[in-house]
């Protein structure tokens, strides 16, 4: 038993540092982007450290990029961060511990932790892939800040070389296990529908949080699937 353990944590951990490389890469581009658009060096560090939430950060970036006061940049980034307050409901009871560990694991609540955790049979497992994925996550992409960050003009725009295509990628690539579970089709089709419909005349960030409207019909096909195998 200890060794399936082991085993499995080991996949766990080989997954999560695969996830952090694609999303550092992804933080080069973030450091390049950064130092183009005024920050410093200890600015665009500050950012992936303490913000760590890749949309808001490029959002918040966009606009001082064009002119934008620091107010105004605020505001977008706050709409895109507010859907982590939603993995945070989803992941909450899989963490576990006293309130300081919470609190401590709950900078760690992202896209990628959340889904890694989710994909966990265990709540044992889902710990272990959420505290995993996190850590790597959060040191890859203040890695990859940095580094674009120095090497700023130099470099170039590492989007440019499409290497920005790993991170959507890495995390399609975490999204389709969690397809299997009872009502997860019906959620990402009518999410990615909700999305669209909202893309081009609504804010950034607002047709992240409209798809969560997805659950509903998600969670009737839930429960008209436990009707029918309900026993007579």
């Amino acid at each position: 038993m200890a060794r399936m353990v082991e085993v499995t944590r080991r996949k766990m951990l080989q997954r999560a540092v695969g996830v952090g490389v694609a999303v550092g890469v992804y933080g080069v581009s973030f450091g390049v982007l950064a130092v183009a658009a005024g920050a410093s060096v200890a600015q665009a560090m500050t950012l992936s450290l303490l913000v760590f939430t890749g949309a808001s950060q490029f959002a918040f970036i966009s606009v001082v990029a064009v002119g934008g006061s620091v107010a105004a940049a605020v505001a977008p980034a706050l709409v895109l961060a507010a859907r982590n307050a939603i993995y945070g409901i989803a992941v909450g009871p899989l963490l576990g511990g006293g309130r300081l560990r919470r609190a401590l694991l709950a900078h760690l609540v992202i896209d990628e932790s959340t889904a890694m955790a989710r994909a966990g049979d265990e709540p044992d497992e889902a710990r272990f892939a959420f505290t995993a994925t996190g850590l790597s996550v959060l040191g890859f992409w203040n890695a990859g800040t940095l580094a674009g960050a120095l090497a700023g003009g130099v470099l170039g725009d590492p989007r440019s070389l499409g290497m920005d295509a790993m991170f959507p990628a890495a995390f399609l690539a975490l999204l389709a296990p969690q397809l299997r579970r009872s009502g997860a089709p019906t959620a990402a089709v009518a999410g990615a529908l909700i999305a669209a419909a909202l893309l081009t005349v609504t804010p950034a960030g607002v047709p992240v949080l409209a798809a969560v409207a997805a659950l509903v019909p998600a969670a009737a096909a839930i429960r008209r699937v436990r009707r029918e195998v309900a026993p007579a």
